[in-house]
């Protein structure tokens, strides 16, 4: 027993002795190693919070150092926080460091515009002093904006719009507010609007060219009954609506807000020139006002990353030309129960890889389910007209066009120069007759399957290559209405099927 007790006094001198190197530490000598000299904090909106960026730190030497002070140059009056192994705070003092080991500083600012005197905010991460004083420059661009949201009320209650009636009679609100009066938005700053900002009745709200509007996470914008939208952007000054993330790690995400909801009711909304991005739904487009005049008009309008639909029109008027959807996580554009439409020279695509899809790029249907108790009822409306010329129909599914019939209401539908993704690789559309691309009555001069060759469909880049099939192979009368391409670009004689006149893609290196 004794014998043992000798044996494990030993091993512990050992072990810790082997150990105690590590512990043991030394000051820092000014010789720290970055992952990187300088940390971009991107672009924030004053007084929204950024997200969490980090710094390694690396100690290589082969002995644990302390660092006696390490903390921000501007110290406590710094817009920026620290995180350094786990503790908060904007200085810190004896910092250590094992051999050959490193740390994770991480961080984060909030900025308050109008306390500052340039919108390019700088510190500096500052380790040591004097001799060895090393440092780490920290950059942040800072954007005044105009900020739009609900009220509260004495009881902090947040401010609340009807949006409608559930099926037992109480009222259907959602987080938003009013603005009174007819109103434009100016390209003067930016606006970030939180809960949905809608226009009141019989009220206007117009969009200067080169707005930028963000939204915040379920926020958006609602068009009510007699009001009207009119966007009016340019070639060379397009209106943009996204999110309020402005890191390019959000660039592209899909779902950071809600929707453009034009509501049953709306009328001559205009929507021209215009990046619609990373929504939940781009645009809703609700009652058929007229089967003459349209209720909405899209011209040269980009719509992208929706993570539900690009366009969902639902019983409605819509014309539109240069009109280019991508990446949906169910439908690019969707036009149901019943309803006018009316394309031209338009690109609908779907190249949606972030879950599995269910649906086409183009979807088209003359009717509504609803339940009553254990019935499902099925009601239709009228597709007073669904025309499509020139336009790209295409995404990385077989069959990226779904037309769905159901008798006792118009199926007016007609397809005229376009180049179309049907690929039917177990004839299940054969037998349908809305599918028999033969019949001229709604069909002439498509091209099925034919090769797109867009430059990146996954980072919708769209623009078409040489070898496209569909150059030269609009129908003249349809580029009458649509002579210059989204970009601007004169259109040939015969002009190209699509948003775009093709290009000479550079050859990559």
């Amino acid at each position: 027993m004794r014998n043992n007790i000798t044996l494990v006094l030993i091993l512990f001198v050992v072990v810790f002795s082997s150990c105690r190197k590590d512990f043991d530490t030394v000051l820092s000598s000014g010789k720290l190693a970055f992952s990187k000299d300088t940390v971009y904090l991107d672009t924030v909106f004053t007084n929204i919070g950024s997200s969490t960026y980090n710094l390694k730190v690396y100690n290589k030497s082969s002995k644990a150092i302390s660092i006696p002070t390490l903390g921000l140059k501007k110290g406590e009056s710094s817009f920026y926080r620290l995180n350094v192994d786990g503790i908060a705070g904007k200085t810190f003092e004896n910092v250590e460091i094992r051999a050959k080991d490193s740390m994770y500083i991480f961080i984060e600012t909030t900025i308050d515009y109008s306390q500052i005197t340039d919108p390019i905010y700088t510190d500096a991460i500052v380790f040591d002093s004097g001799n060895n004083l090393q440092d780490v420059k920290l950059i942040t661009l800072v954007e005044d904006a105009y900020f739009l949201y609900p009220s509260k009320n004495a009881e902090g209650v947040i401010e609340t719009i009807k949006t409608g009636i559930d099926g037992e009679g109480n009222d259907l609100r959602i987080q938003g507010f009013y603005l009174e009066g007819n109103t434009t938005f100016t390209n003067e700053k930016p606006y970030v609007i939180y809960g949905y900002y809608a226009v009141p009745e019989n009220n206007t709200l117009t969009i200067d060219a080169g707005a930028k509007i963000h939204f915040h996470s379920n926020s958006g914008l609602i068009v009510n009954k007699n009001s009207s939208l009119l966007i009016n952007g340019k070639i060379d000054s397009k209106v943009t609506f996204e999110g309020d993330r402005l890191e390019p790690s959000f660039s592209d995400i899909p779902g950071q807000w809600g929707a453009i909801w034009l509501r049953a009711g709306s009328k001559n909304n205009s929507i021209k020139n215009t990046v619609i991005k990373n929504a939940s739904i781009g645009i809703i487009m609700d009652s058929i006002g007229s089967n003459t005049t349209p209720t909405l008009t899209l011209k040269n309008t980009e719509i992208y990353n929706s993570s539900n639909y690009g366009l969902l029109a639902r019983e409605t008027n819509v014309k539109g030309d240069n009109v280019i959807i991508n990446n949906s996580g169910q439908v690019s554009l969707a036009c149901i129960i019943g309803g006018t439409y009316n394309f031209t020279h338009s690109t609908f695509t779907n190249y949606w890889n972030n879950s599995l899809r269910e649906y086409p790029s183009v979807l088209i249907n003359n009717y509504y389910t609803y339940q009553n108790g254990e019935t499902q009822i099925v009601q239709t409306r009228d597709l007073v007209a669904a025309n499509f010329t020139n336009c790209i129909i295409d995404g990385n599914r077989g069959i990226e066009f779904l037309v769905e019939k159901v008798e006792g209401s118009l199926f007016n539908f007609n397809f005229k120069n376009n180049l179309i993704r049907f690929n039917d690789y177990n004839n299940s559309y054969t037998a349908i007759a809305e599918y028999n691309f033969e019949d001229s009555t709604h069909y002439s001069n498509n091209i099925l399957n034919g090769e797109a060759d867009f430059k990146n469909p996954n980072n919708n880049e769209l623009i078409i290559g040489k070898n496209n099939e569909g150059i030269g192979k609009a129908l003249p009368e349809g580029t009458t209405e649509s002579p210059i391409d989204v970009l601007g670009v004169t259109r040939a004689n015969p002009a190209d099927i699509g948003a775009y006149e093709h290009t000479i893609f550079e050859e990559e290196d």
